[in-house]
Protein backbone atom coordinates (compact mmCIF):
# COMPACT_ATOMS: atom_id res chain seq x y z
CA UNK A 1 0.00 0.00 0.00
CA UNK A 2 2.47 2.50 0.99
CA UNK A 3 4.04 2.05 -2.65
CA UNK A 4 0.90 2.64 -4.20
CA UNK A 5 -0.06 5.94 -1.86
CA UNK A 6 3.92 7.37 -2.59
CA UNK A 7 3.72 7.89 -6.00
CA UNK A 8 0.66 9.37 -5.88
CA UNK A 9 1.34 11.82 -3.45
CA UNK A 10 4.78 12.62 -5.82
CA UNK A 11 2.47 12.97 -9.02
CA UNK A 12 0.00 15.31 -6.72
CA UNK A 13 3.02 17.26 -5.40
CA UNK A 14 4.18 17.99 -9.01
CA UNK A 15 1.30 19.99 -9.85
CA UNK A 16 1.81 24.19 -9.72
CA UNK A 17 0.56 25.78 -7.15
CA UNK A 18 -1.14 27.87 -9.89
CA UNK A 19 -2.89 24.90 -10.91
CA UNK A 20 -4.30 24.24 -7.55
CA UNK A 21 -5.45 27.61 -7.38
CA UNK A 22 -7.45 27.41 -10.47
CA UNK A 23 -8.66 23.98 -9.10
CA UNK A 24 -9.86 25.60 -5.51
CA UNK A 25 -11.80 28.80 -7.63
CA UNK A 26 -13.25 26.03 -9.68
CA UNK A 27 -14.82 24.15 -6.98
CA UNK A 28 -15.54 27.15 -4.32
CA UNK A 29 -17.59 28.84 -7.34
CA UNK A 30 -19.35 25.58 -8.27
CA UNK A 31 -19.77 25.50 -4.61
CA UNK A 32 -21.79 29.03 -4.82
CA UNK A 33 -23.74 28.08 -7.78
CA UNK A 34 -25.23 25.02 -6.45
CA UNK A 35 -26.32 27.14 -2.67
CA UNK A 36 -28.40 29.08 -4.56
CA UNK A 37 -30.83 26.65 -5.23
CA UNK A 38 -29.97 23.80 -2.36
CA UNK A 39 -30.38 26.45 0.08
CA UNK A 40 -33.48 27.25 -1.43
CA UNK A 41 -35.05 23.45 -1.12
CA UNK A 42 -35.72 24.05 2.47
CA UNK A 43 -36.95 27.32 3.13
CA UNK A 44 -39.44 28.05 4.65
CA UNK A 45 -41.22 24.91 4.83
CA UNK A 46 -38.15 23.09 6.81
CA UNK A 47 -36.91 26.46 8.12
CA UNK A 48 -37.13 30.15 8.60
CA UNK A 49 -34.43 32.40 6.59
CA UNK A 50 -33.31 33.73 9.90
CA UNK A 51 -33.03 30.82 12.02
CA UNK A 52 -31.09 29.51 9.14
CA UNK A 53 -28.62 32.55 9.27
CA UNK A 54 -28.54 31.70 12.83
CA UNK A 55 -27.48 28.08 12.81
CA UNK A 56 -24.81 29.41 9.48
CA UNK A 57 -22.97 31.58 11.84
CA UNK A 58 -22.73 29.52 15.12
CA UNK A 59 -21.50 26.83 13.09
CA UNK A 60 -19.01 28.66 11.64
CA UNK A 61 -17.73 30.45 14.82
CA UNK A 62 -16.75 27.48 16.22
CA UNK A 63 -15.26 26.28 13.14
CA UNK A 64 -12.86 29.37 12.57
CA UNK A 65 -11.98 29.83 15.95
CA UNK A 66 -11.21 26.45 16.43
CA UNK A 67 -8.55 26.70 13.43
CA UNK A 68 -7.39 30.11 14.98
CA UNK A 69 -7.05 28.91 18.27
CA UNK A 70 -5.09 25.85 16.75
CA UNK A 71 -3.18 27.05 14.37
CA UNK A 72 -3.18 30.95 13.97
CA UNK A 73 -2.21 32.34 17.12
CA UNK A 74 -2.64 36.22 16.47
CA UNK A 75 -3.83 38.65 18.51
CA UNK A 76 -5.59 41.39 16.89
CA UNK A 77 -5.15 45.35 18.93
CA UNK A 78 -8.12 47.10 20.09
CA UNK A 79 -8.20 49.65 17.63
CA UNK A 80 -9.15 47.67 14.78
CA UNK A 81 -11.94 45.96 16.66
CA UNK A 82 -14.47 48.74 15.24
CA UNK A 83 -13.47 48.62 11.71
CA UNK A 84 -13.88 43.92 12.41
CA UNK A 85 -17.56 44.76 14.42
CA UNK A 86 -18.35 47.19 11.09
CA UNK A 87 -16.88 44.18 9.17
CA UNK A 88 -18.80 42.08 11.18
CA UNK A 89 -22.46 44.04 10.21
CA UNK A 90 -21.79 43.81 6.64
CA UNK A 91 -19.98 40.80 6.25
CA UNK A 92 -21.26 38.59 8.24
CA UNK A 93 -24.82 39.73 9.87
CA UNK A 94 -26.26 42.13 7.14
CA UNK A 95 -25.43 39.94 3.86
CA UNK A 96 -26.12 36.88 4.88
CA UNK A 97 -29.72 37.81 6.21
CA UNK A 98 -30.15 39.73 2.96
CA UNK A 99 -29.12 36.72 0.80
CA UNK A 100 -30.92 34.02 2.77
CA UNK A 101 -34.34 36.00 2.70
CA UNK A 102 -34.00 37.21 -1.09
CA UNK A 103 -33.45 33.71 -2.31
CA UNK A 104 -36.56 32.72 -0.33
CA UNK A 105 -38.69 35.07 -2.07
CA UNK A 106 -36.98 34.70 -5.91
CA UNK A 107 -35.23 32.75 -8.38
CA UNK A 108 -31.92 31.19 -7.97
CA UNK A 109 -31.03 32.00 -11.49
CA UNK A 110 -31.89 35.85 -10.52
CA UNK A 111 -30.51 35.43 -7.03
CA UNK A 112 -27.09 34.06 -8.70
CA UNK A 113 -26.90 37.14 -11.96
CA UNK A 114 -27.57 39.57 -9.47
CA UNK A 115 -24.80 38.53 -7.25
CA UNK A 116 -22.28 38.25 -10.16
CA UNK A 117 -22.70 42.34 -9.97
CA UNK A 118 -19.92 42.34 -6.97
CA UNK A 119 -17.15 42.99 -8.68
CA UNK A 120 -19.05 46.14 -10.15
CA UNK A 121 -20.22 47.05 -6.43
CA UNK A 122 -16.76 46.85 -5.06
CA UNK A 123 -15.32 48.69 -7.52
CA UNK A 124 -17.60 51.50 -6.72
CA UNK A 125 -17.24 51.27 -2.50
CA UNK A 126 -13.55 51.14 -3.80
CA UNK A 127 -14.08 54.88 -5.58
CA UNK A 128 -16.06 56.27 -2.87
CA UNK A 129 -13.99 55.26 0.56
CA UNK A 130 -10.39 54.84 -0.83
CA UNK A 131 -10.54 57.35 -3.91
CA UNK A 132 -9.34 54.44 -6.46
CA UNK A 133 -9.41 55.80 -9.82
CA UNK A 134 -12.23 54.28 -12.58
CA UNK A 135 -11.05 54.31 -16.08
CA UNK A 136 -13.56 55.00 -18.82
CA UNK A 137 -13.38 50.85 -19.22
CA UNK A 138 -14.25 49.82 -15.70
CA UNK A 139 -16.67 53.10 -16.20
CA UNK A 140 -18.23 51.43 -19.24
CA UNK A 141 -18.60 47.88 -16.78
CA UNK A 142 -19.90 49.74 -14.15
CA UNK A 143 -22.58 50.58 -16.60
CA UNK A 144 -23.44 47.60 -18.32
CA UNK A 145 -23.78 45.74 -14.65
CA UNK A 146 -25.95 48.21 -13.33
CA UNK A 147 -28.22 48.03 -16.57
CA UNK A 148 -27.89 43.86 -16.25
CA UNK A 149 -29.00 43.52 -12.67
CA UNK A 150 -31.35 46.63 -12.34
CA UNK A 151 -33.37 45.27 -15.55
CA UNK A 152 -33.52 41.85 -14.10
CA UNK A 153 -34.77 42.91 -10.48
CA UNK A 154 -37.51 45.11 -11.88
CA UNK A 155 -38.53 42.74 -14.29
CA UNK A 156 -38.74 39.87 -11.24
CA UNK A 157 -42.17 42.01 -10.51
CA UNK A 158 -43.66 40.67 -13.86
CA UNK A 159 -42.12 37.65 -14.65
CA UNK A 160 -43.93 34.25 -14.24
CA UNK A 161 -41.85 31.58 -12.41
CA UNK A 162 -39.90 31.44 -8.80
CA UNK A 163 -39.11 35.49 -9.84
CA UNK A 164 -39.93 38.41 -7.37
CA UNK A 165 -39.02 41.90 -7.21
CA UNK A 166 -38.85 41.96 -3.83
CA UNK A 167 -36.35 39.32 -3.54
CA UNK A 168 -34.19 40.23 -6.27
CA UNK A 169 -33.92 43.28 -4.18
CA UNK A 170 -32.99 41.77 -0.90
CA UNK A 171 -30.10 39.78 -3.39
CA UNK A 172 -28.86 43.40 -4.69
CA UNK A 173 -28.62 44.68 -1.02
CA UNK A 174 -26.78 41.39 -0.19
CA UNK A 175 -24.36 42.22 -3.24
CA UNK A 176 -24.01 46.01 -1.74
CA UNK A 177 -23.67 44.59 1.84
CA UNK A 178 -21.02 42.21 0.97
CA UNK A 179 -19.35 44.75 -1.77
CA UNK A 180 -19.03 47.26 1.27
CA UNK A 181 -17.52 44.53 3.47
CA UNK A 182 -14.61 43.80 1.25
CA UNK A 183 -13.56 47.32 0.98
CA UNK A 184 -13.30 47.68 4.44
CA UNK A 185 -11.51 44.16 5.09
CA UNK A 186 -9.11 44.93 2.87
CA UNK A 187 -6.79 47.15 5.09
CA UNK A 188 -7.27 44.39 8.06
CA UNK A 189 -6.44 41.62 5.63
CA UNK A 190 -2.85 43.31 4.82
CA UNK A 191 -2.74 43.66 8.86
CA UNK A 192 -3.44 40.12 9.65
CA UNK A 193 -3.81 36.59 8.86
CA UNK A 194 -7.47 35.93 6.95
CA UNK A 195 -8.16 33.06 9.50
CA UNK A 196 -8.08 36.03 11.97
CA UNK A 197 -10.53 38.36 9.92
CA UNK A 198 -13.23 35.86 9.18
CA UNK A 199 -12.98 34.73 12.69
CA UNK A 200 -13.84 37.68 14.43
CA UNK A 201 -16.04 38.92 11.65
CA UNK A 202 -17.94 35.76 12.42
CA UNK A 203 -18.39 36.13 15.69
CA UNK A 204 -19.73 40.09 15.58
CA UNK A 205 -22.12 38.52 12.74
CA UNK A 206 -23.24 36.06 15.07
CA UNK A 207 -23.36 38.61 18.01
CA UNK A 208 -25.73 40.98 15.90
CA UNK A 209 -28.24 38.15 14.83
CA UNK A 210 -28.62 36.41 18.12
CA UNK A 211 -30.96 38.58 19.77
CA UNK A 212 -33.93 37.97 17.06
CA UNK A 213 -31.86 35.06 15.73
CA UNK A 214 -32.46 32.84 18.46
CA UNK A 215 -36.11 33.13 19.28
CA UNK A 216 -36.74 31.82 15.04
CA UNK A 217 -34.37 29.30 16.09
CA UNK A 218 -36.22 27.98 19.41
CA UNK A 219 -39.27 28.43 17.47
CA UNK A 220 -38.14 25.89 14.09
CA UNK A 221 -40.09 22.54 13.99
CA UNK A 222 -36.62 20.42 14.24
CA UNK A 223 -39.07 17.09 14.33
CA UNK A 224 -40.01 18.06 10.74
CA UNK A 225 -36.39 18.06 9.43
CA UNK A 226 -35.88 15.12 7.57
CA UNK A 227 -32.07 13.72 6.66
CA UNK A 228 -32.19 15.82 3.57
CA UNK A 229 -33.15 19.01 5.83
CA UNK A 230 -30.03 17.99 7.62
CA UNK A 231 -27.80 17.48 4.69
CA UNK A 232 -28.79 20.80 3.42
CA UNK A 233 -27.80 22.94 6.40
CA UNK A 234 -24.36 20.73 6.95
CA UNK A 235 -23.96 21.83 2.89
CA UNK A 236 -24.46 25.67 3.72
CA UNK A 237 -22.46 25.25 6.74
CA UNK A 238 -19.34 22.74 5.84
CA UNK A 239 -19.03 23.65 2.04
CA UNK A 240 -20.30 27.35 0.88
CA UNK A 241 -19.42 28.80 4.40
CA UNK A 242 -16.37 26.83 5.51
CA UNK A 243 -14.19 25.45 2.37
CA UNK A 244 -15.39 27.63 -0.09
CA UNK A 245 -13.77 30.26 2.12
CA UNK A 246 -10.67 28.24 2.39
CA UNK A 247 -10.39 27.77 -1.08
CA UNK A 248 -10.55 30.97 -1.97
CA UNK A 249 -7.76 31.86 0.89
CA UNK A 250 -5.84 29.95 -1.24
CA UNK A 251 -6.57 30.77 -4.47
CA UNK A 252 -5.66 34.10 -3.80
CA UNK A 253 -1.97 33.69 -2.44
CA UNK A 254 -1.17 32.61 -6.31
CA UNK A 255 -3.76 34.46 -8.69
CA UNK A 256 -4.21 38.01 -9.55
CA UNK A 257 -7.60 39.15 -8.04
CA UNK A 258 -8.82 39.95 -11.50
CA UNK A 259 -8.58 36.52 -12.34
CA UNK A 260 -10.41 35.19 -9.18
CA UNK A 261 -13.14 37.43 -9.53
CA UNK A 262 -13.49 36.25 -13.23
CA UNK A 263 -14.59 33.03 -11.63
CA UNK A 264 -17.89 34.26 -10.98
CA UNK A 265 -19.04 33.83 -14.10
CA UNK A 266 -19.55 30.28 -12.94
CA UNK A 267 -22.00 30.49 -10.88
CA UNK A 268 -24.91 31.46 -12.87
CA UNK A 269 -23.90 28.35 -15.14
CA UNK A 270 -24.14 26.04 -12.77
CA UNK A 271 -27.54 27.46 -11.00
CA UNK A 272 -28.45 27.80 -15.07
CA UNK A 273 -27.53 23.67 -15.47
CA UNK A 274 -29.33 22.86 -11.72
CA UNK A 275 -32.89 24.96 -12.61
CA UNK A 276 -33.17 22.92 -16.11
CA UNK A 277 -32.11 19.46 -14.83
CA UNK A 278 -35.09 20.23 -11.97
CA UNK A 279 -37.45 21.63 -14.48
CA UNK A 280 -36.80 19.34 -16.69
CA UNK A 281 -35.61 15.98 -15.76
CA UNK A 282 -37.80 15.97 -12.55
CA UNK A 283 -40.47 17.77 -13.74
CA UNK A 284 -40.56 20.27 -11.16
CA UNK A 285 -43.05 22.69 -13.16
CA UNK A 286 -42.13 26.02 -10.35
CA UNK A 287 -38.86 26.10 -12.02
CA UNK A 288 -40.04 25.24 -15.80
CA UNK A 289 -40.47 29.18 -16.73
CA UNK A 290 -37.48 31.16 -14.67
CA UNK A 291 -34.78 30.16 -17.80
CA UNK A 292 -35.75 32.59 -20.77
CA UNK A 293 -34.19 35.18 -23.35
CA UNK A 294 -34.56 38.40 -20.79
CA UNK A 295 -32.33 36.62 -18.21
CA UNK A 296 -29.80 35.36 -20.31
CA UNK A 297 -28.97 38.74 -21.96
CA UNK A 298 -29.42 40.17 -18.10
CA UNK A 299 -26.53 37.74 -17.85
CA UNK A 300 -24.47 38.45 -20.59
CA UNK A 301 -24.73 42.34 -19.68
CA UNK A 302 -23.33 41.25 -16.07
CA UNK A 303 -20.74 39.33 -16.94
CA UNK A 304 -19.55 42.01 -19.81
CA UNK A 305 -19.87 44.72 -17.53
CA UNK A 306 -17.63 42.32 -14.63
CA UNK A 307 -15.23 41.11 -17.52
CA UNK A 308 -13.86 45.00 -18.76
CA UNK A 309 -13.80 45.71 -14.67
CA UNK A 310 -11.34 43.04 -14.53
CA UNK A 311 -9.50 43.60 -17.38
CA UNK A 312 -6.30 44.75 -16.53
CA UNK A 313 -5.08 48.54 -17.68
CA UNK A 314 -2.54 48.49 -20.09
CA UNK A 315 0.25 50.40 -19.22
CA UNK A 316 0.99 53.47 -21.71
Amino acid sequence: MQFVISPLKHSFGLIKNTTKAHLALLGANIIYGANYIIAKGIMPNKIGPTAFVFIRLSCCVLLFWTIKLLFVKEKVEKKDLLMLALCGLFGGAANQLLFFHGINLTSPIDASIITTTTPVIVLIFSYLILKERITQNKLLGITLGAIGAIFLIVYGNKAIGTSSFTGNLFVLLNACSYGLYLVLAKTLMKKYHAITVVSWIFLFGFLYVFPFGVSDFLNTNFEAFTTSTYLTIGYVVLFTTFFAYLFNIYALNHLAPSVTSSYVYLQPVVSFILVSVLAFVFMQSQYGQDINLIKILSCLLVAVGVYLISKPQKNK
